[in-house]
């Protein structure tokens, strides 16, 4: 029974695979997968094909092979199976009937487009000791295919968008059906075609590539007679018996450009006057079968000839989709008095068609209309060479110097009826002829001036022809003023106030120069020491070219100082120059304290200077009463006798005591009217903080002291004033020489006693300093 066995397994059809060895099962491989019986020798297994067929009915469990090994004719070894379809997923697929006679059994059903084979490990074991006796076998079964699968599209339905003249030569679309069987076979091998189309227009206006899935157009679609077709493809395969399956394509047909805008008219005439900027000239009209409002439907125009100066330009009417003409750029009738525009029309989106011409193109040349346009001839305004002009004089130049000359000409060709109008001279520096367009000076130039601007001066003239109606046009002319040194360095501040402390004072006095390099800074700063005594109380610090420190020899009381500069310019040119500076106390380092008012009664020492100005005051009085009386006895003598009554001599300056009189607040404005500075503002407190007992002259020499100071800063301000020129403030006619006094015929007896007690008007101001004791500290 054993060689019959034998027997058999040789004349069957075996595979014999390589085992591996024991420690690298994982790197054997199969050798043949025919079913020619394979020997190999030194070894000691002997196997049958094992096969599977996917989706096998069975009955089960059923036999799909055999395997022997030579050493199994000891009868204490045993077979064992492992591996996938036995102990791993899928687990129970796979098992030997008994352990003695090595046949392989399959227990259900396997689906190939599941697990396409299996590799099986077969073993030869000790039954006692369950040790290896000889090298493992590792066995492929694979499972056969069946056409169990039908092919099958990504989606049931799909949507695609074509525009009306696609291209004949490449597709629209392509479909793929994918089938799970073994590839490259019949079973998965996929042909489609195409089943039906709605609606059906003049035959299929689809086709289908067999092979590739690609469908394609058989011609121009025709967007108005369909704009929705829907197509059935079906995928089957060459299995047997074959499957198929079927998806369906929509496809939206999108207007494209196959159709030109064309003008509805090729011709247009028009008129336009020169000189003029004009919007909507004229309006171009075209046609266009694609659909409204649509980039296939919008057009765009361009000029394609007659525009190379740029004086037109065309749009589109959105609403309309006309062409409106406009002039961008005035037209001049004697350059061209008569012009032809060529202008082209094409849509937005480029036009093109699936049907070809006889050369293979799928476009048509593009629609043209021609305007004609002639140009009305009106009067020009002049036209200044050049327009714009830079003329040099220098800084300071007298009247009657010829700055330059406007030349413009009448493009009609009158360019002796030309007239010049000055029109923007800020300054009233200069005149221009009228017929020659010459421009002279009247005035003495200043480069400081407020209206000029970075040394230019700007003077606008017009030219206006005697045309119907007149025209005029502008020219510029810039000055340029070179600069001469003609501004000495001033103070920036003429006057400071300067908190003392107990370090040692700086005080930063800048200057400036109105002048330009090189005739500014940076500056010599220089103490004018002409009294001999600045430097014992000031000197110069450090130089820093547009500022210098003024430092105090000595410690100096609070007062106010007039400290004398001599500042030079890079070219020595100066002028003196009176620094005020008031030395103060202040409480919070930034701010000087004012000072105090006292309350001061008047003695004697103080009453006889006082009188002694009123007296001067009177005579001055009675000087001009007899003046006016001598005018007046021009037109009317009167005779008065120095024989009429008594000469009484009465006493008018009879003093009193000493009273103590309060400055009343009105009195304290008075004053600080009279204390205020040109430039500075002075601080005085509303409140009385203190009384002061020093003597009345002391104080009048303080009064006198700070009235000079005021009287010397407005003679050195009136002096630095270099443009200050003498003027005529009022004409009160021609000058009447009056009579001196010695003239009066006037007597003692003309005079009564009391004619002093009323004076009239002229005498008012005299009694009021008669009437109050008022004495300012």
């Amino acid at each position: 029974m054993w060689s019959l066995q034998v027997f058999l397994m040789l004349v069957a059809v075996t595979i014999c695979l390589q085992s591996a060895k024991d420690e690298f099962p994982n790197q054997t491989k199969m050798r043949g997968e025919d079913r020619q019986p394979l020997w190999r020798f030194k070894r000691s297994w002997v196997i049958t094909t094992l096969e599977l067929k996917e989706e096998d009915p069975g009955p089960f469990p059923k036999l799909v092979g055999e395997l022997f090994n030579k050493l199994n004719y000891d009868e204490s070894l045993i077979y064992t199976v492992s591996g996938p379809g036995v102990d791993e997923h899928p687990i129970g697929l796979f098992s030997i009937e008994d352990n003695r006679n090595g046949k392989v059994y399959v227990h259900y059903p396997i689906d190939r487009e599941e697990i396409q084979s299996f590799v099986i490990r077969f073993d030869i074991v000790d039954s006692s000791t369950r040790k290896i006796v000889d090298r493992s076998l590792f066995f492929t079964i694979k499972v056969g295919d069946i056409n169990d699968n039908a092919p099958q599209f990504a989606e049931e339905e799909f949507d695609i968008t074509v525009k009306n003249n696609h291209n004949l030569d490449h597709p629209i679309f392509q479909v793929v059906a994918v089938d799970l069987d073994k590839e490259q076979t019949p079973n998965s091998e996929v042909s489609y075609s195409l089943v039906s189309q709605v609606p059906l227009i003049k035959g299929n206006a689809f086709y289908i590539n067999h092979s590739s899935g690609e469908i394609h157009v058989s011609g121009c679609l025709d967007y108005e007679a369909a704009q929705l077709f829907k197509l059935l493809i079906r995928a089957n395969d060459h299995g047997a018996p074959p499957l198929s399956s079927t998806a369906t394509v929509n496809i939206a047909i999108e207007d494209g450009n196959n159709h030109m805008p064309t003008f509805t008219k090729g011709d247009y005439k028009i008129q336009i006057s020169e000189g003029q900027i004009q919007q909507d000239v004229v309006r171009l009209l075209v046609q266009d079968r694609d659909s409204l409002f649509t980039p296939s439907w919008r057009v765009k125009y361009k000029i394609l000839h007659g525009n190379e100066e740029e004086h037109f330009n065309i749009v589109t009417d959105p609403g309309t989709n006309e062409g409106i003409l406009n002039v961008i750029k005035p037209l001049d009738y004697e350059n061209l008095p008569e012009r032809k525009l060529i202008i082209v029309v094409e849509n937005e989106e480029p036009f093109s068609s699936c049907e070809k011409d006889p050369l293979g193109h799928g476009t048509m040349m593009a629609s043209t209309a021609t305007v004609s346009v002639e140009v009305i001839d009106t009067n020009d305004p002049p036209q200044f060479h050049p327009p714009n002009f830079i003329v040099q004089e220098v800084d300071g130049a007298k009247p009657g110097a010829q700055l330059g000359r406007y030349n413009a000409t009448d493009p009609d060709g009158n360019t002796k009826n030309i007239r010049f109008k000055l029109v923007h001279d800020p300054a009233n520096w200069v005149t221009v002829d009228e017929l020659s367009g010459v421009v002279t000076t009247v005035k003495h130039v200043d480069r400081e001036s407020p209206y000029v601007n970075d040394s230019f001066y700007t003077i606008i003239v017009s030219a206006i022809d005697d045309g119907v109606p007149p025209q005029t046009s502008t020219g510029t002319m810039m000055l340029f003023l070179s600069d001469v040194n003609d501004n000495t360095p001033t103070l920036v501040n003429p006057s400071m106030e300067v908190c003392k402390t107990e370090e040692k004072t700086h005080i930063l006095v800048e200057a400036e120069d109105k002048d330009l390099d090189p005739f500014s800074g940076p500056f010599t700063f220089e103490l004018d020491d002409t009294s001999g005594n600045i430097k014992d109380t000031w000197k110069l610090g450090k130089n820093f070219g547009y500022s210098v420190e003024l430092l105090m020899v000595r410690s100096l009381q609070n007062g106010n100082y007039l400290v004398p500069f001599i500042i030079l310019d890079k070219q020595g040119f100066f002028k003196k120059q009176i620094l005020y500076v008031r030395l103060c106390s202040c409480l919070n380092g930034i701010t000087c304290v004012g000072s105090s008012v006292s309350y001061l009664g008047l003695g004697g020492s103080a009453i006889i200077p006082i009188c002694a100005a009123f007296m001067l005051l009177a005579v001055a009085l009675l000087f001009l009463l007899g003046f006016s009386f001598g005018s007046a006895n021009k037109r009317q003598p009167m005779s008065i006798s120095y024989e009429q009554g008594n000469q009484i001599l009465i006493k008018y300056n009879e003093e009193s005591e000493n009273t103590l009189i309060p400055v009343k607040s009105n009195t304290m404005d008075q004053i600080s009217q009279l204390l205020v500075n040109k430039g500075k503002e002075m601080y005085y407190p509303n409140a009385i903080s203190s009384l002061y007992t020093k003597s009345q002259l002391e104080r009048m020499e303080e009064k006198m002291a700070e009235i000079l100071t005021q009287k010397l800063y407005d003679v050195n301000t009136l002096e630095g004033n270099t443009t200050y020129q003498p003027h005529l403030c009022m004409d009160e006619g021609e000058f009447e020489a009056a009579e001196s006094l010695s003239s009066l015929t006037l007597t003692e007896s003309d005079l009564p006693e009391d004619f002093l007690d009323d004076l009239g008007s002229k005498a008012i101001a005299l009694e009021e300093i008669y009437s109050k004791s008022v004495f300012l500290k």
